[in-house]
């Protein structure tokens, strides 16, 4: 299941809206087929696994990440194909919660005599699959902000600049991270100080680029930015308050969606999760400046952080990571749970949970 596993990480942010899956078929202690969801969610996992194993199917062990589906979508249900090919075992790490499937797979298997097995790492899986997961049960995706800052917390120098804080390595990781996300997003402020590009531009990964959100509640995105001389290429979504204008945007190929709640001077987050949401998007990954991660912070919507620092200090004129939207206590103050720490050149990158 482990191997399975880190199949199904492969298939992060390239699925959506679907889950990421990975399967392994077993027979005689011997590995005859593995697969993983491919690229916009088929085929699924268990199908590129079985087309791997053929005829060694018969009698084996499938370990997959995730309960087979038993639905008819654009692709025939896994779990008719898994009977079909005659496994004898099923064992499965956590059950799907769309509530097209939800036990429907483990009951269509039992029916053909297949033996199940359920709740193997399950909690690895569901940390793996948590994008889908708040998809179907709370109509938003995961969250995750990435912050490259100093080690006393800033994020750029009192001028604003902030290229380079870290180092080529973990620029280099950045983009890497890029493609485990579906769609990552930034504020206008941000447009409009660095002109980005938000793509991954490592070498054989550019289609693994996710898409690119910019909450712009006043419509100011010019025209000729790098994200709008590249919407053709690379989806670009806008999310505004204002209910007229962008028809240079829209004819360059942006996604304008118009929204009526502002918070903070940006629109409301819940709204803004809503609608990536029903457009697909499992897993966000959030760049933005200081007023933006506040308002995730504080709108309690936050669930990852990728924290990137750098060996210097800037001192109190930098520019904090966090802005002046949110403030705390030592009360009431999130305490955030490490899960992972990673060195990149003389960079340290941890991952911590909000949960």
């Amino acid at each position: 299941m482990r191997h399975a596993l880190r199949l199904a990480e492969r298939a992060l942010g390239s699925t959506a809206p679907n889950p990421a899956v990975g399967c392994v078929i077993v027979r005689d202690d011997r590995l005859v087929g593995r697969g993983w969801t491919q690229r916009g969610g088929r085929p699924h996992a268990e199908a590129v696994a079985l087309a791997q194993a053929r005829s060694a199917a018969f009698g084996a062990t499938a370990y997959v990440t995730l309960e087979p589906c038993a639905h008819h979508g654009q692709t025939p249900p896994c779990a008719n194909a898994l009977a079909e090919a005659q496994v004898a075992r099923v064992v499965a790490a956590m059950m799907d919660p769309d509530p097209r499937v939800a036990g429907a797979g483990f009951a269509h298997l039992d029916q053909r005599g297949i033996a199940v097995t359920r709740g193997v790492l399950e909690a690895d899986a569901q940390a793996l699959n948590a994008g889908f997961v708040r998809r179907v049960t709370a109509s938003r995706p995961l969250v995750a902000l990435k912050i490259a800052q100093t080690l006393d917390g800033r994020v750029a120098d009192p001028n604003g600049n902030s290229r380079w804080i870290t180092s080529a390595e973990a620029r280099r990781h950045g983009h890497l991270l890029r493609t485990h996300y579906d769609a990552i997003m930034i504020g206008i402020g941000t447009v409009l100080a660095d002109d980005p590009l938000l793509t991954c531009r490592l070498p054989g990964l550019e289609r693994r680029s996710p898409i690119r959100v910019v909450l712009d509640s006043k419509l100011r995105l010019p025209p000729d930015s790098q994200l709008v001389r590249t919407a053709q290429e690379c989806p670009v979504m806008v999310f505004t308050r204002d209910q007229i204008g962008g028809g240079e945007l829209a004819a360059k190929g942006v996604a304008i969606e118009r929204v009526r709640q502002v918070e903070n001077g940006i629109p409301a987050i819940a709204t803004v999760l809503e609608a990536l949401a029903r457009h697909g998007i499992t897993r966000l990954l959030v760049e933005g400046g200081p007023r933006l991660l506040a308002s995730i912070v504080k709108s309690g919507f936050a669930d990852l952080l990728h924290l990137y620092r750098a060996p210097m200090f800037l001192g109190a004129a930098g520019k904090p990571a966090i802005g002046h939207a949110w403030q705390s206590d030592l009360i009431s103050a999130p305490r955030l749970r490490l899960l992972e720490t990673t060195m990149l050149g003389p960079d340290l990158l941890e991952t911590f949970s909000f949960s």
